[in-house]
Parts: C-alpha cells; structure tokens; sequence
C-alpha cells in the first residue's frame, strides 16, 4: 500500500532531512583523489572525490576556502572533511567540505606551510630584497652533488650556450640529515669567492621528504643574506620548497637554471653583428643626410650671397634714382605749368600793362594811389608813372593856380 502522492520538490526535501539529520553522514572524514578541480571567481571551489570504484561531488565554500594554506590540484590525494547533504534543486547529493588536508604527507606538508608563512610575514619572500640576475655573468657556482642528473644538465645547457662560461661546482649533499649545512657551506664557499657572479642552488626531483633539506630555516636565512645573487632549480615543474620563495629567481628544473643564468654566447654575437650593421646603416643615412644638409645650406649661402644682394640692390639704387628724377620732372613740370598759369593770369590783371596804351598811374610823394580830383588837390607834387619810366610834377589844375 502507498503513501500519498510526493512531488518532487517534497521529495528532495524529506530525502535532505534524513541525510542532514543523519549523525555519520553529517560529521564525515573521506579521503580519496581530487579531479575536476575548478576555482570559482567566487571563491568557492568544485572538485571531485574519487577512489578506484567511485567518485563523489564536493564543495568548498568561500568562507572555509580562505583557510586553507595551499591550493588543491587534481590528481592530489587529501582527506576531507565535513558533511553530505542534498542539493534539492537537481536532486543531487554532495559532500560540503570544512577543511581538507593532503594525505599521507600531512605533517610535513603543515610544517611546510607553517615555515613558509612565517618566512613570509618576516619579509624574506618580498620582490624588493631580490637581487637582479647578472645578464652577462663570466662566472657561475653551482651547489649541488657532483654525481647526481642536476649537475649534468647544468654542464650540457652550459656548453650548449656558451663554451666560455667557467662553472665552479662545489660538491654538497642534497638529500639527508646533514645536506642543509652542506649546502649552507657552499653559500657561504661561493660567496667568499670575488669573481663569481651568481649561484645556482639545484637537484633533480624526488619525494617531498627527498627536497625536504631544501625546506631548512637556517637554509632560507642563508639564501636571503647571500651576497650573490642565487637562481634555484629544484625539482621538477611542480615542486616548490622554501629555497625557491626566498631566493632571487625560481627556475621550475636545474635544466632551466642554467638557461637563466647562462647568457647565450651566439645569440650575443648575432646580436652584435645585428647591432654593428644597424649603426653602420645608421651612420651612412646620418652622413648621407648631413651632406644633403650641406649641400642645401651651401645653395642657399650661394643664393643669399651678399655680393650678388648687393648688385641687386644696385639695381634697386637706380631704378629708385630714375623714379625719383621722372618724380621730380613730373613735379617740376606739373609747377611750371602752374606758375605759367598765374604768370598769364598775374599779367593779364597786371595794372601796369595798361601804360601801354596811354594810360599813367598817379601816386603821392608816400607811394599811394591817387585816384580823385579831390585828392589830388590836397597835393602840391605827384608822381606819374608812365610806360617807359616816371617822374614828379609840380601841377596846375583847372580853375586853380597850383605850380
């Protein structure tokens, strides 16, 4: 016989509370390998939990991701914890994580990241303490065992590279009780040594207790103080020890070290070639140029000559004379035409032309006009102007004895 009639919804709900109110599936420690691995911009993390039979969907809030001291990888084999519920909207179960921490290797792995982060708030990681790698090093120690992968690799990059190179090698242990104070010996060798450039601290890969001496304290100050620059290569791509947070520059192999720290000896070369030939075009279009240049200014230092301004400027001197002499024609003429105008015009009301047909100007002793009977009364001598001169009278006038 059947209950009543669920929807779906009803459903996924009753299943989440028997789940979520389940003692062992709501306080659950599983351990298994990551795969999926996504990081939302969120901050919550998706992955997979599988063994060899079966798998699981698991989730990592933001507000627990925070804590964690590393980053999950696939493939990476971890113990989780916390609790399975449902995710009612798909009908799905998955398993929200609290904390998850990596199996098998957990107590190295802690005091890894409890190292790291103190070295880290110290200082010791901080860009602005690296120093600049040598571009052109002539000199490079390297520390690390002389028998081991890492050291022949280093000398087949180097020869590769650059033949003159000089490689001082300093034989240290890197694997063992004893190999950081071996190491930390050879810092202190090399850096005692004045022609040597850089230092390049490598070993091939391994475990994580194989690199373990790599993840000394006393080795990290070491690193830090050293006078020399030091390029680590450490390990495989993937493997990160402490050494390679303090150090100057992390190379991912010994392989890749030497890559950085060895310069290219025929790139350089043809570098220099490229470089001769670029300045040697650079100084022919400079000349080529320079003379253009010239050549222009001496054309116009010929055309600006002042020899040849100044006979223009004769030219000019003459022509200005010519123009000024028709000037002054012209104005003289415009003037004599004038004058003659008035001269005609003066002689034609000129009073003395009148004596030419008889006629005589009277004038007193003072030079006035006299021109009345009544003046001329008053009187005793006039002077008469006529055409050809003049002359005083002593005169008579009719009615009158006047001499």
């Amino acid at each position: 016989m059947y209950i009543k009639t669920l929807t779906v919804s009803a459903l996924n709900n009753y299943i989440k509370k028997v789940i979520d109110n389940d003692f062992i599936l709501s306080n659950s420690s599983v351990k298994g390998e990551i795969s999926n691995f996504k990081l939302h911009s969120s901050g919550h993390m998706y992955f997979s939990l599988k063994d060899e039979m079966c798998k699981m969907n698991c989730i990592m809030f933001r507000s627990a991701a925070k804590n964690l001291t590393f980053i999950p990888e696939n493939g990476m084999k971890v113990v989780i914890k916390g609790r399975v519920s449902v995710y009612e909207k798909e009908g799905t179960y998955q398993f929200y994580c609290d904390t998850i921490e990596p199996d098998g290797i957990g107590e190295l792995y802690l005091a890894f990241e409890k190292l790291k982060n103190k070295l880290q708030n110290q200082g010791l990681f901080d860009e602005e303490y690296k120093k600049p790698i040598p571009r052109y090093a002539k000199k490079v120690g390297i520390i690390t065992s002389p028998t081991g992968a890492a050291i022949r690799d280093i000398i087949n990059v180097t020869r590769r590279r650059n033949k003159s190179m000089e490689l001082l090698i300093y034989p240290a242990l890197v694997q063992g009780v004893n190999a950081s104070k071996d190491i930390i010996k050879g810092i202190e060798t090399l850096n005692d040594i004045e022609d040597v450039d850089l230092i390049i601290l490598a070993r091939g890969g391994g475990s994580i207790e194989e690199l373990w001496s790599f993840n000394d304290e006393d080795l990290a100050y070491s690193v830090f103080k050293s006078k020399k620059p030091i390029i680590t290569g450490v390990g495989h791509e993937i493997d990160y020890t402490i050494v390679d947070f303090v150090s100057d520059r992390r190379a991912p192999t010994p392989s890749s070290a030497a890559e950085l720290a060895v310069f290219n000896l025929e790139e350089v070369q043809n570098k220099i070639l490229s470089y001769k030939s670029i300045l040697n075009t650079d100084i022919q279009m400079n000349l080529n140029n320079r003379k253009s240049k010239l050549e222009l200014l001496k054309k116009n230092i010929n055309s600006l000559n002042p020899s040849i301004y100044i006979v223009n400027e004769y030219n000019n001197i003459d022509r200005m004379k010519e123009l000024i002499k028709i000037k002054i024609n012209t104005k003289l003429n415009k003037e004599k035409e004038t004058l003659g105008k008035i001269n005609a015009l003066l002689s034609a009301h000129n009073p003395l032309n009148i004596l030419n047909k008889g006629y005589s100007i009277v004038e007193d002793e003072n030079k006035n006009l006299v021109s009345t009977i009544l003046r001329l009364k008053e009187l005793e001598k006039v002077k008469v102007i006529l055409k050809d001169g003049s002359a005083f009278l002593n005169f008579t006038i009719e009615g009158e004895n006047k001499s």
